[in-house]
């Protein structure tokens, strides 16, 4: 419509209204508007695509629409939901890389193992030094157990003593100040509660891998 109002211009007679119009356009600056109204409008939409996607990865992660209560659940899905939540905490330090295979779905409290993966995702990503690093994600499935690996190319944890106080409460090797010593603890307390295991290997100056192994199907249920 505004193209055909340009266009109808010349055929105004009064030059001094035609003056004034084109005056008036660039006092609004209607050309740059016309230009930058639909991007403008494409950049909020894809602002609301994301808003929409991040509040279903939050709705994933602590399953907000259901109660405590053991449940089948797709892990690769909560990984994935998991990711998007600390994107902020992993961007500026390093890259992901997903090695992913199909996976049953698991027999799970999934709010509770998504915040064990959302730990482990965190400690990788501290564990990187200055230098930009890379965090691999795996999966897989061995019988009757799955399992998740999450991986950096760190600093590694010296000495061997202190790996094996990994998952005592209380205990960090970061800074004063800069952790509380409690993540990996609550880790290990609700892979226990699904009866499963958390393990960890590490090589100084190569880096750590967290493994979590998780039964498909609860035998026994806690509360």
């Amino acid at each position: 419509m505004l193209s055909a109002y340009g266009s109808a211009e010349e055929a105004i007679a009064s030059p001094e209204l035609v003056v004034n119009l084109r005056k008036l356009r660039e006092q609004v600056e209607l050309d740059f508007l016309v230009e930058d109204i639909p991007l403008l409008i494409k950049e909020s939409k894809d602002g609301i695509g994301r808003v929409g996607q991040i509040v279903k990865d939050l709705k994933d992660f602590s399953r907000v629409d259901s109660s405590q209560e053991w449940q089948m659940a797709n892990l690769q899905q909560g990984m994935d939901s998991t990711l998007n939540i600390v994107a902020n905490e992993i961007k500026y330090k390093a890259d992901v890389v997903k090695e992913y295979t199909p996976l049953p779905e698991v027999e799970c409290l999934p709010s509770q193992i998504n915040q064990v993966i959302m730990n482990l995702i965190v400690n990788a990503a501290q564990a990187i030094g200055p230098e930009r690093g890379t965090i691999t994600l795996r999966n897989g499935v061995e019988g009757d157990t799955v399992w998740i690996e999450v991986a950096d190319n760190g600093s590694g944890i010296p000495p061997p003593e202190t790996l094996q106080k990994i998952f005592d409460p209380f205990f960090t090797t970061k800074p004063i100040g800069q952790g509380t010593g409690l993540g990996l603890s609550l880790s290990y307390g609700i892979v226990k509660k699904h009866n499963g295991e958390i393990t960890v290997r590490s090589e100084v100056g190569v880096g750590t891998t967290f493994r979590v192994e998780l039964p498909v199907r609860q035998m026994k249920q806690a509360s």
